[in-house]
């Protein structure tokens, strides 16, 4: 039984974590699974935008912490592989379908999508203080500019449990929905992002990303150098075509 499961259809790649009986512990073979995945995924022209989710009752119960404790030399450990660049380095959007439980090592794997979408019975935690380990995938970093600094100290200086509800309060998720809709809402989100041009929804993504990472001033240079690159082979007869199309997208929607 493959331990990552890759489903394509229609320009959308679904990544199902497969160690549903170890609640998806990310192993080092696991880690590579995620990585090579997203590698291929990104040099796939058919996979525009990917969902990246669980089996069973866990979206990752974080690092193999019976792994990382094995003192064997052969031991390669999950930290040797750079999972996180590779989903970063996936140029369309990453949505993450948070099923359950996205605790640690987990929970800096959701941190890695674009956009979460939880279900109701979704629960994230940062232990890694109470394994005395520190976080290395970036989550001391991402957590307090997604929900502020003090709500991410709280989180990770406890290690209490955030259910669905209080995530979408503190802002971590987008939207908390009823287990059985978290796949085609996020199918639906994708369906979304796949109507828009491509060339600018990938923009889009690296304006935001490579804005986020530096100041606001650095940020706004950053989007006025990409927004002349872009608009220069942008021509008028293209814009009216996509005119037309929102203009009826938007009746249909207030219907």
């Amino acid at each position: 039984m493959s331990i990552l499961l890759i489903e394509k259809s229609g320009g959308i790649a679904t990544v199902t974590l497969n160690r549903p009986e170890s609640l998806n512990a990310l192993s080092s073979e696991l880690c590579g699974a995620i990585e090579r995945a997203f590698r291929e995924l990104a040099s796939d022209d058919e996979a525009r935008v990917a969902i990246l989710t669980g089996a069973g009752r866990a979206f990752s119960a974080g690092v193999d912490l019976k792994e990382l404790s094995d003192p064997s030399p052969e031991r390669s450990g999950a930290g040797s592989y750079d999972m996180l660049a590779a989903l970063h380095d996936f140029p369309g959007p990453i949505i993450g379908a948070i099923n359950g439980h996205a605790i640690t090592g987990g929970f800096e794997l959701a941190l890695g999508c674009d956009i979460l979408i939880a279900s109701d019975r979704a629960i994230f935690a940062d232990t890694h203080a109470r394994v005395g380990i520190v976080p290395g995938w970036g989550l001391s970093q991402k957590l307090p500019r997604l929900i502020g600094i003090g709500r991410a100290k709280e989180i990770s200086f406890t290690g209490n449990f955030v259910g669905a509800e209080q995530a979408e309060r503190w802002g971590l998720v987008n939207r908390v929905v009823p287990a059985e809709e978290l796949l085609p809402t996020c199918r639906q989100l994708a369906e979304d992002m796949l109507s828009c041009d491509r060339p600018a929804l990938l923009r889009y993504k690296q304006m935001i990303d490579r804005g986020y990472a530096g100041t606001f001033a650095e940020g706004m240079a950053l989007e006025q150098r990409l927004s002349r690159e872009h608009m220069s082979g942008v021509t008028p007869d293209a814009v009216a075509a996509r005119r037309a199309g929102i203009q009826d997208r938007g009746r249909r929607q207030q219907r």
